[in-house]
């Protein structure tokens, strides 16, 4: 798919539900980037910038949410931007449900999605993705009077499992933890919710999920916080066959990778979380090592 050609430049276009023109200059203009050293496809003065169209569902700060105006905010708009400087490209930004984000590549309505996605085999058959810029792992949120401290507690008749709907979590525990009646929800926070009234025993999700949504319910919920699968890796996805796109956004996070890019980011968004995973031992959505 051809990238659409800007229009008008120099100013940003916000709609009020779901779409963000960001333009201007870097967003962590500390970092240095393909554009900054002379290397790749550094932006030149006169040449035409292009529309990166970006989707991403706004529901799972600090990495896609929204800041008090509405508009898309977060550590994923932050780094899409700064791909977006360094590459002549103006974003707009379109806020949506998970479980169009694919379709949004098919459809060709979107050029590229980063949404906190892990790369799987499943959804690597329908689009293609960059190399990975994070990695995460699961964990529980399960209630306080569940008695469960690990997977095979959970794993057995009579116990009881919330999934978000095509998650990473919905795939770990169809394939493991079978015993279980898993609830299958549309969104985190109902996920959450079910845990916290005690009407399933545990939610799977991200580490970072699982710690922040303990900390806000100490009193009805623990956290079980075991490494019990590989490390998941986040890619930004794109139409199959745009390997244009998918070359500029491998540079870039190479770049990033090394650059400082990944540190001015977690200080911005997740110092407190990134000194907490240090002293659990977990490790960092940013460790590449």
């Amino acid at each position: 798919m051809q990238l659409r050609k800007k229009v008008r430049r120099g100013f940003l276009i916000a709609t009020l539900t779901t779409t963000l023109t960001i333009l201007g200059a870097g967003l962590l203009s500390a970092c240095s980037n393909p554009a900054n050293n002379g290397t790749g496809n550094s932006q030149q003065v006169g040449a035409e910038r292009k529309t990166l169209t970006v989707a991403m569902e706004l529901a799972y700060p600090p990495f896609e949410t929204k800041d008090e105006a509405g508009n898309p905010a977060g550590l994923s708009v932050d780094l899409i931007t700064e791909f977006a400087n360094a590459y002549n490209y103006d974003v707009v930004i379109e806020n949506t449900a998970w479980d169009g984000l694919i379709p949004s590549l098919q459809t060709e309505l979107a050029d590229c999605v980063i949404s906190s996605m892990t790369i799987t085999e499943e959804r690597a058959e329908q689009v293609d993705f960059s190399d990975p810029y994070a990695v995460a792992q699961l964990a529980l949120l399960v209630n306080s009077n569940s008695g469960i401290s690990s997977i095979d507690d959970l794993n057995q008749e009579g116990r009881s499992i919330a999934v978000k709907t095509g998650s990473t979590g919905d795939v770990y525990a169809t394939k493991n933890i079978p015993r279980a009646t898993i609830v299958r929800l549309a969104d985190e926070s109902a996920c959450v919710t079910e845990v916290v009234q005690g009407k399933v025993d545990a939610f799977t999700y991200d580490q970072l999920t699982i710690y922040r949504n303990q900390l806000n319910n100490p009193e009805t919920t623990a956290a079980v916080f075991i490494p019990f699968q590989d490390p998941e890796h986040w890619g930004i996805a794109v139409h199959k066959g745009n390997s244009e796109l998918l070359a500029e956004l491998n540079e870039f996070i190479t770049t990033s990778k090394t650059d400082g890019t990944f540190d001015v980011l977690t200080e911005k968004h997740l110092p407190s979380e990134k000194a907490t995973f240090d002293e659990l031992g977990f490790r960092w959505f940013f460790d590449f090592s």
